[in-house]
C-alpha cells in the first residue's frame, strides 16, 4: 500500500509540459492587446507569421543548434544569448529563465521578442520572418480575425 502512494505521488510531482499550440486569430488577439502591432514599426502581421514560421505556434517549441545553444517557445528565442538554462556564460538579456518561454503564458516570451527587435534590428532577428514574411503582404495573417 506505502509503494502504491509512493508511486501515486511522485506521478503527481511530475511535471508534463503539454504542448500548447494557439490558433493564428487567438494570437492575433493575444499580440494585439499586449502592444505588437506596430511595434518597431511592424504590423501584427508580421508577428504572426514570424511565430508561425518559427515554432508553428507552438508554446513548447524547443529547437537544439550546433553552438549547444537552444532555441525556446513561440518565437524560438535563443538561450546564449536572450534567456537563463543555467549556465553562467549565457548573457540573458531578457533577464528570464529559458523555462518562461515555453509556457502557455507568453507574457515573458512577447516582452522579450519586443525586446529582440528593439535593441537589434527590428524582425531580422528571426530568419522564418526574413524567409516567409519580409517585404511580403501580411493582411491575410489577421484576416478574420476581429483584431483592427
Amino acid at each position: 500500500m506505502k509503494a502504491a502512494s509512493l508511486l501515486a505521488l511522485i506521478g503527481c510531482l511530475i511535471m508534463v509540459t503539454e504542448p500548447k499550440i494557439y490558433t493564428r486569430c487567438k494570437l492575433a488577439k493575444i499580440f494585439s492587446r499586449a502592444g505588437l502591432d506596430n511595434y518597431q514599426g511592424f504590423s501584427l502581421g508580421n508577428w504572426i507569421c514570424m511565430a508561425y514560421y518559427e515554432s508553428r505556434y507552438n508554446t513548447t517549441a524547443e529547437t537544439q543548434l550546433e553552438d549547444g545553444s537552444i532555441d525556446y517557445g513561440i518565437f524560438q528565442i535563443n538561450s546564449f544569448t536572450w534567456c537563463r538554462r543555467a549556465k553562467l556564460q549565457e548573457k540573458n538579456h531578457c533577464h528570464v529563465a529559458c523555462s518562461a518561454l515555453i509556457t502557455d503564458d507568453l507574457t515573458d516570451a512577447i516582452l522579450c521578442a519586443k525586446k529582440i527587435a528593439k535593441e537589434t534590428e527590428g524582425m531580422n532577428y528571426w530568419q522564418g520572418w526574413k524567409k516567409h514574411c519580409e517585404g511580403k503582404d501580411l493582411s491575410e495573417w489577421k484576416k478574420g480575425c476581429e483584431v483592427s
